[in-house]
């Protein structure tokens, strides 16, 4: 037990966060506000901490209930929880050999030996039965921490699974609000232009009966007629495109697209959270998924470098083989057919070409990949938020001139119409006009939709709050015959195997 309580290489250390205190040069505290739907103004608030739902700041309860089906449905994320499942128990099967090796045997015979040999039974006779029935017990000393060391790389790697499923988890919500989003802008630009539709189709009418009675000419008719032809071609590719939303909502919900929601979102219905939680720097690299499984990935590098460094130290293992053996099963346990057998071993490598000396070369450089892996990856997360930041702030700014100008040419727009029913202005006025209209109106919608999907954006890059959550959804098994996955898994680390728990105990008794 004192032996094995220690073990060579390097102890892992965790990286030290960085030491910025915000994410952009220039300090950040609010947004512009505009008279609109999603046009208030939005507050960051350093330091506050991410709630675990976080989509439900929105306040749609029909996104919530859309989420919550997904996350029980989802192929992607069911998957990662599956192969969470298999790296831990590859954790629990290499714990087992801090164990002894019992193997029992039970081995009847029938043979015959040659006349020009020894018999080899006490009786004499060169044909005869032999049953042996023994147990055979191994145990290698993990002397310098070879298998302590390969279980600790096992876990960071099972942890490096485990933030993976939490990052499969946050892009499935993040994808999903995002895509909810995007179905509620199309659906308000195809409002926006199915309104100057109808409007043209008046403006129509009222040229069509000014042609009629000769106060407009054929050119007038023609280039309105055209106007409306050109307003009806813009429907079809936006319509298309909230088909295609539509069926990315059905797909992440884990659903085809003919069971996917009956419900349809409009921006109205999401509203945009006042208060933003803007984590500390020193936070975010606790938070993000992505930095903590390339921490983890840093962690099993460490613990490979002892693994090898074991390697080229000797090796002590112990044998024992006991049992009785006899010529017939009745009386085989008798003690005269007893027999034992007890050895040791020692092994050190002595040359092997420098093989164990590049593999622990190998594995330091490895080490020094992965570190260099997770600096670029605290980096790139830092950039996400401030991207993120940058971008709402921005998107305010730009909703507000978006609805000035609307407003500017709605005015512009609804003075056109008045001067062309009254034959005093023309209609290339009018239909300039129009277009500027349809212009700023979608624009307003676009402008409105990015505001919402930019704070969502800003809720993924600091981590969506996994950490205020107790526990992933549940673990499912798909029949693969059927597509069926009706039957609950038990969940990672529930169900152990003896040994695993026996060292459970002896590891939080003997670790230094």
């Amino acid at each position: 037990m004192l032996v094995t309580s220690c073990a060579v290489g390097p102890d892992f250390l965790h990286p030290a966060a960085p030491e910025i205190t915000r994410y952009t040069r220039e300090p950040l505290t609010h947004t512009s506000s505009t008279d609109v739907a999603s046009g208030q103004r939005q507050g960051f608030v350093p330091g506050r901490d991410i709630p675990e739902q976080w989509w439900t700041l929105f306040r749609s309860p029909q996104l919530n209930a859309l989420i919550d089906r997904a996350l029980h449905n989802n192929q992607t994320l069911q998957s990662a929880l599956a192969s969470l499942r298999a790296a831990k128990e590859a954790v629990y099967a290499q714990e087992g050999k801090f164990f002894p090796l019992a193997q029992a045997n039970f081995n009847p015979t029938r043979q015959r030996t040659s006349a020009a040999l020894t018999p080899v039974p006490a009786n004499g006779a060169q044909v005869f039965n032999l049953v042996t029935a023994q147990l055979e017990v191994a145990y290698t000393f993990d002397v310098w921490g070879l298998n302590r060391r390969t279980v600790e790389s096992l876990e960071a790697l099972s942890d490096v699974q485990r933030f993976q499923a939490e990052a499969a988890y946050l892009s499935l919500t993040a994808n999903l609000v995002v895509a909810v989003i995007t179905e509620a802008s199309l659906r308000g630009q195809i409002e926006a232009i199915e309104q100057i539709i109808a409007i043209n189709e008046k403006m129509l009418e009222t040229i069509r009966r000014q042609f009629e009675t000769g106060f407009a000419n054929r050119n007038d008719l023609a280039l309105q007629e055209a106007a409306l032809a050109q307003a009806r071609a813009t429907l079809p590719p936006l319509r298309k495109a909230l088909a295609q939303a539509r069926d990315l909502i059905a797909a992440l919900a884990g659903t085809f697209p003919t069971e996917g929601p009956r419900g349809t979102f409009r921006l109205a219905e999401l509203h945009l959270p006042p208060a933003l939680p803007v984590s500390l720097p020193s936070q975010l690299v606790e938070q993000r998924p992505d930095v903590r499984a390339a921490e983890e990935q840093l962690h099993s590098a460490s613990a490979q470098i002892g693994v090898t460094t074991a390697n080229l130290l000797p090796s002590f293992t112990i044998n024992a083989n006991g049992g009785y053996i006899n010529t017939g099963l009745p009386h085989l346990l008798a003690p005269q057919n007893l027999f034992w057998i007890l050895a040791g071993n020692a092994t050190q490598t002595v040359f092997d070409g420098g093989t164990l000396l590049h593999q622990l070369q190998g594995a330091k450089d490895t080490y020094q990949a992965a570190a260099w892996t997770y600096a670029g990856t605290v980096v790139g997360a830092v950039q996400n938020v401030a991207d993120s930041l940058h971008a709402i702030h921005n998107d305010a700014d730009a909703l507000k001139a978006a609805r000035d100008f609307q407003r500017a040419a709605k005015v512009s727009f609804d003075l056109a119409q008045q001067q062309m029913q009254t034959g005093n202005a023309n209609i290339l006025i009018l239909l300039t006009a129009q277009q500027t209209y349809l212009q700023a109106s979608l624009q307003v919608v676009q402008a409105s939709a990015a505001r919402l999907s930019d704070t969502a954006a800003l809720f993924q890059a600091l981590g969506g709050g996994w950490w205020n959550r107790e526990e992933l959804p549940e673990q499912r098994i798909v029949n693969v015959g059927t597509g069926e996955a009706d039957i609950p898994a038990e969940r990672p680390g529930e169900v152990r195997s003896i040994w695993s728990a026996l060292w459970g105990i002896f590891r939080s008794d003997t670790s230094p």
